[in-house]
């Protein structure tokens, strides 16, 4: 029993020490600046805002907080959270005594005699965990569960820009359907004239079917952008955990506010944001807590094991008894000889570390490209917008002129079909400029890992104030 206790009191002492490599971050070279960012680098930054005070459309809101409470693939992201949490739980239980108990029943006859053996006892094994390796599992397992949080985290973020996104793509949409459908109508007024003119014998066959030819181009629009308008609202339906039906909609596109410039904050921020980066870096944690395990494995095991009860030829004296049977003992078992099956699972170990780090380091360049990405093409986009608008502001200047000439008899038709002609591509290209504005703004959202202060349960839109 002294040695026994010596064993325990080793273990306890020993209790704090676990072999192989702790943990330490990989050094990622963070840039002092985005790349694209104009005004100096500051800690404040766009992803520290909730959604909702990014979108400020109120039917957008609606949206992404229904898809937050109801989307498929955010359930599953939450169950499996659950799941890597009580793996933490399992990992974890090895540290503890574990209890259990047996009960034997048995007849035989030896001989001319017939014996009944009845056993019920307790018993207990527990490895005492000296070497860290129950530990390091247990650290594995949690940064796995951490990973996964920092997963769903991620599938939260990714699923309120999905919808802003589609939403707007949804509003461009109806915009280019309400400019082919008025380019339509102008081109039918176009057609009638010269039909009658033709008819009159004042003007050619040319004039009517190039007529024909303008407004059949802009007709045959209008059927395609319906198709995408309901293909673009069963994608929002099934973001929302709907059946594909109709969504409703706000402001049109072009009364959609453009947010003020977006301070992105400082680069090195940017891996505390990204629950992507987060997750990696949990990737990391978990495999150095596997280098560790397999480290242990070189060690013995050191357990202690007992177990206490009764024997008897009697059922009820199994209750009656003052344990009749009982034995303590402590083991230890350790390898000599695995054919290089440890230091092989050590090695596999360590390059399953430098692969993580590998990973973590190409999410990290990963999240600095996008963001640079986005805020560059934030800045141009501002300024294809102003030109886009020129041109419009311009071509509808010259339908009315053209108008005005051909009013006056100054001018041919054609020239008011040709201005007519070049308008609608051009409204269409501003629609589309218009749209990826917004959706550029969604996307720097998204890249900077916004809305991160929001703990995991408050990512709902809160209730309005009374």
């Amino acid at each position: 029993m002294r040695t026994l206790g010596a064993v325990c009191a080793l273990a306890v002492l020993l209790a704090g020490c676990s072999v192989g490599p702790n943990y330490r971050r990989p050094v990622v070279a963070a840039p002092e600046t985005h790349r694209g960012q104009l005004e100096p680098a500051e800690a404040a930054s766009f992803a520290d805002q909730p959604w909702w005070e990014v979108f400020g459309d109120p039917v957008l809101q609606q949206l992404i907080d229904e898809a937050l409470r109801s989307n498929l693939d955010l359930q599953a992201a939450a169950a499996r959270v659950e799941q890597a949490r009580n793996f933490v739980t399992v990992a974890r239980s090895d540290v503890f005594p574990q209890i259990g108990y047996q009960g034997d029943a048995s007849r035989q006859r030896v001989g001319g005699d017939t014996f009944n053996s009845f056993v019920g006892v307790f018993n207990l094994a527990w490895e005492l965990d000296v070497w860290g390796r129950i530990r390091r599992l247990t650290e594995a397992a949690r940064a796995d569960y951490l990973g996964t949080e920092d997963a769903r985290r991620g599938v939260m973020l990714s699923l309120v820009s999905a919808v802003a996104q589609a939403y707007f793509e949804l509003l461009d949409l109806d915009a280019e359907l309400d400019i082919a459908r008025r380019t339509t109508v102008a081109f039918d007024d176009t057609l009638h004239l010269f039909t009658r003119r033709f008819e009159g014998g004042v003007a050619s066959r040319l004039e009517v079917v190039r007529a024909e030819a303008a407004r059949a181009d802009s007709a045959a629009a209008i059927p395609e952008l319906e198709r995408l308008i309901v293909l673009k609202e069963n994608q929002i339906a099934v973001l929302l955990g709907r059946a594909p039906e109709a969504i409703p909609r706000g402001a049109a596109l072009d009364r959609q506010t453009m947010p003020p410039a977006t301070p992105p904050g400082l680069p090195s921020a940017l891996l505390e944001r990204r629950p992507d980066v987060r997750q990696a870096e949990q990737a990391v944690v978990a495999a150095n807590a596997t280098v560790g395990v397999t480290v242990a494995n070189f060690f013995p095991r050191i357990g202690l094991t007992s177990f206490y009860g009764e024997q008897s030829d009697e059922i009820e004296n199994l209750v009656k008894g003052g344990g009749s049977i009982w034995a303590i003992a402590g083991q230890a078992a350790g390898p000599i000889f695995q054919g290089g099956r440890l230091l092989g699972g050590y090695r596999a170990a360590r390059a399953a570390w430098d692969e993580a780090v590998a990973l973590y380091e190409r999410t990290a360049l990963d999240a600095f490209r996008e963001v640079s990405d986005t805020l560059t093409t934030q800045q141009k986009l501002t300024a294809v917008r102003d030109e886009r608008e020129r041109q419009v502001a311009s071509l509808t200047t010259a339908v009315r002129l053209a108008q005005t000439r051909y009013d006056s008899g100054l001018a041919y038709y054609f020239e008011v079909i040709d201005a007519q002609q070049e308008l609608f591509p051009a409204e269409l290209l501003l629609a589309r400029t218009r749209r990826d504005q917004l959706i550029a703004t969604v996307v720097l959202y998204r890249a900077l890992g916004g809305g991160w202060e929001l703990p995991t349960d408050a990512w709902s839109m809160p209730p309005p104030s009374r």
